[in-house]
This record gives C-alpha cells, structure tokens and sequence, in this order.
C-alpha cells in the first residue's frame, strides 16, 4: 500500500479508502490510485481486512434439495442481491436432513467465516440442544413457523391455499380434494390447514387429503386413486411437481382435465404454462423471497443485533386452462 501511495502522490489512508471503495475520494485521485495498483499489480488483501475488521462480506446458505425449483431459485436470487451488497455467499447443502447433517453444517460455516446465515430448511431439525448457531452470526430462516425466535422470511401460503380452494369454489364444485405435500413439511401444513378451513368456511365436505412428497411420481399415484372417485370434480395440489403427475393419472384414466375433474397446482414453475392443459397455478415470487432474506441478515449484521417477526411475501392466483365449472349433473 506504502508503493501504491508513493507512486500516485497520495496518502496510504487515501489508498486505503479508494481500495475500500468509501466515497469521499475525487474521481481524478482515485483513478489515479488504480492506476498506481495496476501498475504494481497490487490487489487488497481481503482476507486481511476481514481480520482487521471482523467482517467476511460472506453469507452462509444452508439447504435441503438443491433440486427443487423453490430452492434453486430462492438461492439464485439469495447469491444475485448479496454480490449487489459486496457480499460472497457460501453453499453447504445438506444431504441428509437429520440433525446431525445440521449441527456438521454449522460447524463448518463456523469455520469458514460468515458474517450471516440464510437457512432453507424445516425449523423443527433446529430445535436439537446439540445445534448450536456460529457465534455471532445473524440468521434469517425461509419457510418456517419459527418467527418467535429467529427473523424469518416466507411465502404467504396461507393466502396462495385460500385463494387457489376458492377459486374453485367460485367455479361451483361441491368441494375440493387436496395432494398435499409432506407431513413434516411447513409450508405442505399451512397449504393443508388453509385448504380445509376454506372448505369448512364454505360449510363445505372436507374429503381426507391425500399425501405426496413432492414429487411427480407421487402426484401420480394420487392421481390414480383420485380417477376413481366419483365424486371428484376438483383438485388442489399442493405443488406444481404434483399437479403435472395427477394430470398424467387423470388423462390415463379417461378423466378430462377440465371437463371432468379441475386441477390447481402451487408454485407456478415456468413450465407450468406448457402443461397440458396450461395449468392454473399460485405464482410464488421466489427471487423476492431471496432479496428479503438477504436484506434481513444484511440488517442485523449493519445493526449489530439479532431480529425476530416474519415477512410474509405475497403469492397471486395465476388462472389458465386447467380449471373450469364441473360437469353438469346428468
């Protein structure tokens, strides 16, 4: 840095500034000072600063399934704001969701330096005395129930469910039945109970809904047992995955999509609209779920002080040719 001042005429503290990127500094001396560091091939030593700090400029991203669509966007749009604030983020995928896999994970953002945390995960994997957080680490938790203890940053499920039973309400079927997601799944039991107090809002029948994890396959073989159901005019499915195996169940069956039977998904993955039909869909706006969940670890590392609450994002009702009034009775 003493090199670098010398051969632009500046101060080192000028140096300092230009290579910390502080304002203050007049565009002809800064350009200057690069110059000067290009010349002598000098680079900051972030790591140094960091020491000197006690800041890494890195946020720490831990999660489940890096293929699901709500993850892999949710953390693209995590990555894309931090390195907007200057900010590095750091990938720990954990394969197995026990808690061991949890508190190993931690362990190692420990290790690895990271001023904040973003978590996709269950919460109830973080209940276990055994996990214990980074020291001093600020933390935001997507999808969870846990807004009592930790900031956290969520869909509006409840609201997207509500909408997505009552559009097909208004439609005039009797009742919906429902593919839910896991048992174990936050947002599949805010879908489910959001589902059945519609319906029970309507003073509606509340058929036993069916269980999937998520997956095509498992939104299949629901399909099937939905085929035979007499009674089954319409459907809500708690993911979009899902939707598109009953959709392939229903056309097996000689079910009509939607002359017979209305299907309405969750997530609205952008192959949505090239399903067959074009599914009806709630839009959830995962990149927006990312910048908020960087915008509360950046808070709390600029405040110095930990949050709770949540912030619900809101999802929309995407309405397209797989729902339609149900069949006359005849």
């Amino acid at each position: 840095m003493a090199d670098v001042a010398q051969l632009a005429g500046v101060s080192a503290q000028t140096v300092s500034r230009v290579s910390n990127g502080y304002a203050g500094v007049l565009e002809s001396t800064r350009k200057q000072v690069l110059q000067a560091m290009k010349e002598l091939g000098y680079r900051p030593n972030s790591a140094a600063r960091a020491l000197k700090s006690g800041q890494f400029h890195t946020i720490g991203v831990i999660t489940f399934n890096l293929s699901s669509t709500g993850n892999t966007r949710t953390i693209e749009a995590i990555a894309t704001s931090a390195a907007v604030e200057g900010y590095a983020t750091t990938l720990l995928p954990v394969a197995v969701p026990t808690q061991d896999s949890v508190r190993g994970a931690f362990t190692r953002l420990g290790e690895l330096a990271v001023d904040g945390i973003v978590i996709l995960m269950e919460v109830h994997l973080l209940d276990a005395v055994t996990v214990a957080l980074p020291p001093n680490a600020h933390v935001v938790v997507a999808d969870s129930n846990a807004g009592d203890r930790y900031c956290v940053v969520d869909t509006d499920q409840v609201g997207g469910a509500r909408a997505a039973v009552e559009h097909l309400l208004g439609l005039g079927h009797r009742t919906v039945w429902h593919v839910a997601g896991p048992a174990d799944s936050f947002s599949a039991e805010r879908r489910v109970g959001a589902w059945r107090s519609a319906l029970e809002a309507g003073g509606r029948a509340v058929p036993a809904p069916l269980r999937g994890d998520w997956s095509a396959q498992s939104g299949y073989r629901a399909g099937l047992r939905l085929a035979e159901e007499a009674d089954c005019t319409a459907v809500f499915v708690a993911n979009d995955q899902m939707a598109l195996g009953v959709l392939r169940a229903l056309h097996e069956r000689g079910r009509r999509v939607p002359q017979d039977i209305s299907v309405v998904g969750f997530d609205d993955i952008p192959e949505t609209a090239s399903f067959l039909p074009p599914l009806t869909t709630v839009h959830q706006d995962f990149s927006e779920v990312g910048r908020r969940c960087v915008d509360g670890v950046l808070r709390q590392i600029r405040n110095n002080q930990e949050e709770t609450g949540t912030t619900l994002v809101p999802t929309r009702l995407v309405v397209r040719q797989s729902t339609a009034p149900p069949p006359a009775a005849g």
